[in-house]
């Protein structure tokens, strides 16, 4: 469900007004002003479209997802009636990428082996190793 963050960002062109795409996009999180038909983004005053993790780098379980949809929705809510702007989206978009970090540093998600490109964004994996435990302390 939709909530409106504020007045969206439009340009006036006489006779009409165009609707413009206001997007933010860091790697794990891209957030646009649109709906989704067929293939296409339709830029969109009432809808916000969500892509999580486009490139696939992590495994997903489907509580982390909706964990993640649940903090997006409270994002947005918090943002009721503030500008609708590329700041604001990125803002929301920030959080959720430390949101996601915070996922993967309890293990409710983890780095997809299989992903094209294995950079380890987030930082790199921690394997449990009961030989090692408490003999190493990183800072």
């Amino acid at each position: 469900m939709f909530r409106k963050i504020a007045i969206i960002f439009s340009v006036s062109v006489e006779p009409f007004f165009v609707i413009m795409l206001v997007k933010s996009t860091t790697r794990h999180v891209h957030i646009f002003t649109a709906e989704i038909h067929g293939s296409e983004l339709v830029p969109s005053d009432k809808v916000l479209t969500l892509d999580i993790d486009p490139d696939n780098e992590f495994n997903w379980s489907e509580d982390a997802l909706q964990k993640v949809y649940r903090q997006f929705d409270d994002l947005v809510e918090s943002y009721n009636g503030d500008e609708l702007s590329e700041y604001n989206l990125r803002r929301i978009g920030s959080d959720l990428e430390h949101f996601i970090q915070k996922l993967l540093q309890i293990g409710e998600v983890s780095y997809n082996l299989n992903c094209r490109v294995l950079n380890y964004s987030m930082g790199l994996p921690k394997i449990e190793n009961p030989e090692t435990e408490g003999k190493y302390h990183l800072t």
